[in-house]
């Protein structure tokens, strides 16, 4: 009988080794995957922002400021998304911005305006990617195979409920609210549907640490849509007014190098026009106008008092808020100057 190690085949020749096109092949499918792993990055940039850096600065904080952000993470730590809803000018962006930094998560920006639609929350196909594959097993053939992946991008949406960040939706209300359809299932069953992404992945589960905080006008401002019921039951309402004079003052001082008294002259300013004309004057406006006068310097002769002299505040003030009646009738303005020349 033979030697059973005679029945062992004998292999010659060298081992099969893949060839160098086929290890870049290789290189470039997984340079895809990670391009598609980080699809919520466009151009390098990321939507997410550490906490610190999306803090206002100069940010103010008095026992008003911090009430009304104490409110807002209290409701964020119940997992109740948050409504910031106020007049223009009155400081809902900056106090949102320091709410959210104060959960110490990654945030997420999103600006409202008619343009942004489903795909501008959530993501979309944004071009292919193409590479070529050659194949020279056997010799002499040359074998080239061309792939086409497409390439899906996350918008803030999906990148904030993946990440677990906190989303500040400046100027919701100015949206279509159509668009806002996928916030329903967010905020209800916890999962973000992301309409035209094909596959497992359509879907994303919405991560624990999510939250998120919106602000709007009221409703009788130009460019303000109303939102459906359904989506504002998911909310919680936090009204936000002008803050009280010594908040103001404070403000104010942050944002302009004047004296106390020339600071608590422009806000008195501010505050009296609030009440006696028909339009919006908050506290953006009274930060302006304190840096118009600060420029023009028109005290009175004499210094006393540390109070500008009324021809300047009524020249400045007409300025800050004619953009705001500005219209067909040249009259407009020259009414508005009267009006202000009368209340100071």
């Amino acid at each position: 009988m033979a030697d059973d190690t005679s029945r062992k085949r004998k292999v010659r020749g060298t081992k099969i080794r893949a060839s160098r096109e086929q290890k870049e092949g290789r290189k470039a499918k997984k340079a895809l995957a990670r391009k598609a792993s980080s699809a919520g990055e466009r151009n390098g940039d990321s939507p997410l922002s550490e906490p610190e850096d999306v803090v206002p600065d100069p940010f103010v904080e008095t026992d008003a400021v911090r009430s009304l952000r104490d409110r807002i993470n209290g409701w964020l730590e119940a997992d109740q998304p948050v409504h910031l809803i106020g007049p223009t000018g009155c400081g809902k962006t900056a106090l949102a911005l320091s709410a959210a930094a104060e959960r110490g998560r990654p945030v997420v920006w999103l600006n409202g305006d008619e343009a942004v639609d489903t795909a501008a929350l959530v993501g979309s196909h944004a071009g292919g990617e193409r590479y070529e594959e050659h194949d020279r097993y056997v010799s002499g053939v040359d074998k080239k195979t061309q792939i086409v992946r497409e390439r899906w991008v996350d918008n803030p949406l999906s990148v904030a409920v993946r990440e677990g960040a906190t989303l500040v939706y400046n100027e919701f209300s100015r949206s279509d609210p159509a668009a806002h359809n996928v916030l329903l299932s967010v905020f209800e069953e916890g999962v973000l549907e992301r309409p035209g992404k094909r596959g497992d992945d359509r879907t994303i589960d919405v991560h624990p640490e999510f939250r998120a905080i919106l602000t709007s006008n009221d409703a009788e401002y130009a460019g303000v849509h109303e939102q459906q019921d359904a989506l504002l039951d998911r909310f919680i309402g936090v009204r936000v007014d002008y803050y009280d004079e010594e908040t103001e003052r404070e403000i104010v001082g942050a944002h302009v190098d004047l004296s106390e008294d020339d600071i608590a002259s422009i806000v008195q300013t501010t505050r009296a026009l609030r009440d006696e004309l028909d339009i919006v004057v908050g506290t953006r406006a009274a930060i302006t106008a304190a840096k118009g006068a600060a420029v023009f310097d028109g005290h009175d002769e004499n210094g006393e008092g540390g109070a500008f002299d009324d021809e300047t505040l009524t020249n400045v003030f007409t300025d800050v808020l004619a953009p705001k009646v500005t219209g067909e009738d040249d009259g407009d303005v020259d009414d508005l100057r009267s009006r202000i020349a009368e209340t100071i």
